[in-house]
């Protein structure tokens, strides 16, 4: 099975262009026990200013993007629409895992992902319990034999 984290990247930028539908997902937080600063506004109560201050990022990103990435970026943002509450809780999950894995960890994050995108799922959960049952040692072989193809698109 392919865990989320192996789409932490494309996952990040799909996140950002559902940015409004997410937060109307958020839970209501717990209420403070000391004074805060109210809440921020509803999306439709912000200034053209803030609206324009929270876009542009996503909007140079796009831009510089190729046809490609626009492509995949579009795809994830409409994917983004389908997800329930759970399933866009485990994609952030993953996205802050992908955050904190090493380079080398990546790497191999990478390598794993572009061997069991060309398996169907029952190649993929059994590679997937494998994997799991691996020392260190048997994985560092496992990577060498399957590095990542110079061709492979980032994630």
């Amino acid at each position: 099975m392919i865990r989320l984290s192996f789409f932490a990247p494309s996952l990040l930028a799909l996140a950002l262009i559902a940015l409004p539908a997410f937060a109307q997902q958020k839970p209501a937080p717990a209420a403070p026990a000391a004074p805060t600063q109210p809440a921020p506004p509803a999306w439709e109560q912000l200034t053209t200013a803030d609206r324009e201050a929270l876009i542009a990022p996503l909007r140079d990103r796009w831009n510089s993007a190729d046809a490609d990435k626009r492509q995949r970026m579009l795809d994830h943002a409409r994917e983004w629409r389908t997800m329930t509450p759970e399933q866009r809780r485990a994609a952030h999950d993953g996205m802050r895992r992908w955050d904190n894995l090493s380079p080398e960890q990546r790497e191999h994050a990478k390598a794993l992902f572009e061997q069991m995108r060309t398996m169907d799922p029952d190649q993929r959960r059994a590679l997937h319990d494998k994997w799991r049952s691996m020392s260190t040692e048997e994985r560092k072989a496992w990577l060498d034999a399957h590095p990542v193809p110079p061709n492979a698109k980032p994630q």
